[in-house]
């Protein structure tokens, strides 16, 4: 692929970057408010929409299903009023994690949904059965051929409880587009509290749908009739790319404003920063950062919401390996999430993997420059740090799996004052 990888000059350890990085909308609020969408008989208008790969992906898959989706910068538009499609493209299905998400919204529309088991980023074992025992709580049947699954609920979906095995942030969201147009009330239980949960729920709610509780582990779903919203939705700000940019900072930042940031959001990067002993100015939607002369180790353990997010776990065990002395990383989530290590340690990061869950790092060890190709978006944003940290020139592959979750990022990059570009 032309243009996929990007030339890094690293800073060798200096703190240099200076100026303004504006966040942009999130990824994971975006693609279920647009899986939701196919539920509103009538056009969607959506606003703060990143430009990233997943919507684009998103947005072909709703087409292929007849929707009519138009966008212009960071708005977008979707006539789901015309869809009669029930299955799901398998190339662009396979290409996403996300592409479950239509699984709720259609099975509830239409009755039936066939879809290939979803694919996206290698992050070990990410089971499916989850969704099938929530629909089957529902009183919907499926069947499985050659990782194709299919759905069915002729007579419309029960109401009842449904309790997750697991914390599962899309399995919440996809039952609960599903359940607005349930036969009767549905409680989930055990759900994800993140934030994009209940931004995907004000959605549902402001086109007529009753929900309560999102954001706390019961949701209550009473039946609803869905209209169109009288005013365009605005996607939250992404959490995931305000933590990494305030890692940014407190790597190599003489002083990085982030702009269009929930601080709330942020709370358990910005005080996993604040013991390491950065530099933070916390204001209502901004935040400055700068990189401190010592940072300090501490201990990171990832947790679903409101702990800190796995999405930022890579990223973080970069600025660990510029800390002084001995950090703990303990990945709860994923259990492939620290295979990309390995790369670390080529660049001369002191890294111990003990397990698939756990790993030590000592610092502060200076980074040299490799050729990397990165193996999912956050990896390969954390690849993007370590370059920047290290001495010479770094070329990171698959830039294509980075622009899937971070909009435009050379030129924000750029924007502070790194040399980075494509090739």
């Amino acid at each position: 692929m032309s243009h996929d990888t990007f030339e890094i000059e690293g800073l060798n350890g200096e703190s240099t970057l200076e100026g303004t990085i504006a966040v942009s909308g999130a990824k994971n609020a975006a693609l279920p408010v647009m899986a939701a969408s196919l539920m509103v008989p009538g056009e969607t208008h959506l606003q703060n929409v990143p430009d990233i790969r997943d919507i684009d992906s998103m947005a072909r898959l709703l087409e292929k299903l007849g929707a009519f989706v138009t966008r212009k910068d960071h708005t977008l538009s979707i006539g789901a009023k015309e869809v009669t499609g029930s299955v799901l493209d398998s190339e662009l299905s396979k290409s996403m994690r996300a592409s479950i998400l239509l699984a709720g919204p259609i099975l509830a529309r239409f009755g039936q949904v066939t879809f290939p088991h979803p694919g996206g980023c290698v992050l070990g074992s990410r089971p499916i059965d989850v969704f099938l025992s929530a629909f089957r709580t529902l009183e919907a049947e499926y069947s499985e051929n050659d990782e194709t699954y299919s759905i069915s609920a002729p007579n419309g979906l029960s109401g009842g409880e449904i309790f997750f095995r697991v914390v599962s942030v899309t399995a919440t969201e996809t039952l609960m587009m599903a359940a607005t147009l349930a036969k009767a009330p549905v409680t989930l239980r055990n759900s994800a509290m993140e934030p994009e949960v209940v931004a995907t729920a004000e959605f549902l709610k402001a086109c007529g749908a009753s929900i309560e509780g999102a954001g706390t582990p019961t949701i209550f779903i009473r039946p609803s009739h869905l209209t169109p919203q009288d005013q365009p939705f605005a996607i939250i700000p992404d959490r995931i790319e305000a933590s990494s940019f305030l890692i940014l900072g407190a790597l190599a930042g003489k002083k990085i404003t982030l702009t269009g940031v929930n601080v709330e959001h942020v709370f358990a990067t910005i005080e996993a920063l604040s013991e390491m002993g950065v530099g933070l100015e916390i204001h209502k939607d901004f935040i400055v950062v700068s990189a401190p002369k010592k940072l300090l180790p501490i201990n990171v353990k990832t947790h679903e919401y409101p702990g800190l997010a796995t999405d930022v776990q890579a990223p973080m065990t970069i600025l660990l390996t510029q800390a002084e002395g001995e950090s703990t990383v303990l990945e709860t989530i994923f259990d492939g999430r620290l295979n990309y290590v390995s790369e670390l340690v080529r660049m001369g990061a002191e890294i111990q993997l003990w397990n698939p869950h756990k790993a030590t790092v000592r610092g502060r060890t200076p980074l040299k420059a490799r050729d990397i190709d990165g193996p999912d978006i956050r990896a390969g944003l954390a690849f993007i740090l370590a370059a920047v940290s290290a001495e010479g020139t770094s070329h990171i592959g698959n830039a294509h799996l980075i622009d899937r979750g971070y909009e435009k990022i050379e030129e924000k990059l750029s924007g502070v004052g790194l040399l980075i570009k494509r090739k």
